[in-house]
């Protein structure tokens, strides 16, 4: 009998292996048993982390089409929600990269019904802010669906609506994207200009410069148009960095040739949007702008540090976290280029990780942050970035809440569970580094429960950052949970982090304590904070 109970119809401890009996749990990639989200719930894992670089058992391809299915389910079911929440996500810059949104959005332009693509195209400029959105608009809905008099109207409206100067800035930084021009939108949309200065504009953008006289042109629109068709044809890069100073020329502006002068780097480095500042570290450095004691690097510190400066740039931990990673090896994942490292930089970079998120207060709960390092988690990218692993990136994000409450606890497990001296007094890359370092195995995500139960550590709150790919342990992470609060007479909570966009979760949704997040959504360290509350 106790046999019959344990292997077939054990609601409290089941084997992950096979489904909680009576649950509508779904198997996932590698075999175990999990819940299956919701497609809203998938549409923002795909928004904010994106399917680059797949999975351990997903190719991106795979990943990328799965994840595209679920957003026309989503577009389907309620379009206009869909384009809601592409554009809650888009513009409050709480992914990494804006390209997903891109999609969804010319999947919403191109598959939805007649409310839904006409709000889709009235969204263009909230998601395509850039000239290099709108191209990259362009490539997707090019695919999709034919170029009809609604999208013709949305991207002419796009160049219409846009201030004169902010136009001429966008024409001369982003030039061509994806096998796409403003040359080509220009010609495909027929905006109609409005004033002589944005006619003037799209004269340049379609036919050129007639002449490039040598004094500048009198209207302020027009002037950085004349500064950057005078720096394509500069002698010098005195010649150059005067004109950056002179007319905030951007760093798409200048000659590929002039890019290795340091004088040039020290015209751009004081207007230099805050995203470029951090793109360019390694560069600057490399140039010998940026070294130990140079004005630039207390410029760049100070910059980098400002919390009000990250907030309005927008800048994500992502792109923070992947400079830090970057610039501290000395060498670029793709090149041959290196540099050596200033410290003061370094240092900056791993506060404005921290300062990117929104401020948490402390909520004063126990805390356990269980990081799955697995060998699942080892493979595929964080939206993209190159070396990223989901593996490495549960230790930057752990780190957010560690910074923030004074009890908390931190282990990395697979098949066993190795609680972990990190503390985010040290540096990021060297926690990174440490959790890197640890041996991994097949998943059990049930371990950070069933071990705080065998030593009685007190917990209220567990959160475990995982690819949700979990199947070897004896008991459900859920089940061990409900003995956890059961046998430690704890209301304990479990917060689950998904690090990449897949379609499962080990929260079970008839929970009310348990909750599933994105990882490195921006709001996440809120949203765990007033859930642990």
């Amino acid at each position: 009998m106790s046999n019959y109970l344990k292997t077939i119809f054990n609601r409290k401890q089941t084997s992950q292996s096979l489904p909680i009996p009576g649950s509508e749990q779904v198997i996932n990639s590698a075999g175990g048993y999990v819940w299956a989200v919701t497609d809203w719930a998938r549409l923002e894992r795909f928004l904010i982390l994106g399917s680059e670089g797949g999975t351990y058992y997903t190719c991106q391809k795979t990943l990328s089409r799965v994840n595209a299915e679920a957003t026309l389910r989503c577009i389907k079911a309620d379009g206009t929600r869909a384009v809601s929440t592409i554009v809650s996500v888009s513009d409050s810059g709480r992914a990494p990269k804006n390209d997903p949104a891109i999609f969804a959005l010319a999947l919403a332009a191109s598959e939805g019904d007649v409310e839904t693509r006409r709000a889709a195209l009235r969204a263009l400029p909230q998601v395509c802010r850039t000239g290099t959105h709108l191209m990259h608009f362009a490539a997707y809905v090019d695919g999709m669906r034919g170029w009809g008099r609604a999208l013709r109207s949305a991207v002419a409206r796009w160049y219409e609506q846009m201030p004169v100067e902010k136009l001429a800035y966008q024409a001369v930084k982003y030039q061509q994207r994806d096998g796409w021009s403003h040359r080509d939108l220009l010609r495909l949309s027929h905006p109609t200009p409005g004033i002589w200065q944005r006619k003037d504009v799209f004269y340049w953008i379609t036919q050129g410069w007639p002449g490039v006289g040598d004094e500048p042109h009198s209207e302020s629109a027009l002037k950085l148009v004349w500064a950057f068709e005078r720096a394509r044809r500069a002698q010098t890069a005195q010649e150059v960095a005067s004109l950056i100073r002179d007319y905030r020329l951007p760093r798409e502006a200048v000659p590929t040739q002039w890019l290795t002068e340091a004088a040039v780097w020290e015209a751009l480095l004081p207007d230099m949007p805050m995203t470029a500042l951090i793109r360019n570290l390694a560069t600057m450095t490399r140039v010998g702008l940026v070294s130990e004691v140079s004005d630039a690097s207390k410029f760049i510190s100070d910059t980098l540090t400002d919390e009000s400066k990250l907030r309005a740039a927008r800048v994500h931990p992502i792109a923070a976290l992947s400079a830090l990673r970057t610039y501290a090896q000395g060498y670029g994942e793709r090149g041959q280029n290196t540099w050596t490292p200033v410290r003061s930089i370094i240092d900056a970079l791993d506060a404005a990780f921290y300062a990117s998120f929104s401020n948490v207060e402390p909520t004063g709960k126990r805390w356990m942050l269980a990081l799955d390092v697995s060998g699942s988690m080892a493979c595929g990218r964080i939206a993209g970035v190159p070396g990223l692993t989901p593996r490495d990136a549960t230790a930057a994000l752990a780190m957010v809440t560690a910074n923030v409450e004074p009890w908390y606890r931190v282990a990395g497990f697979s098949s066993g569970f190795v609680p972990l001296s990190v503390s985010p007094r040290q540096r990021l890359d060297d926690v990174i580094k440490t959790v890197s370092g640890l041996p991994f195995d097949s998943t059990d995500c049930a371990l950070p429960m069933t071990w705080a139960l065998k030593t009685r550590a007190k917990v209220d709150v567990f959160v475990i950052y995982t690819d949700n790919e979990t199947w070897a342990g004896q008991i459900h992470p859920a089940q061990a949970l409900r003995a956890y609060r059961d046998q430690m007479g704890i209301d304990a909570k479990l917060i689950v982090v998904g690090m990449t966009a897949t379609n499962f979760s080990i929260a079970d949704p008839n929970d009310a304590g348990m909750l599933d997040v994105v990882g490195f959504d921006t709001a996440t360290p809120q949203l765990t904070a007033d859930f642990a509350r």
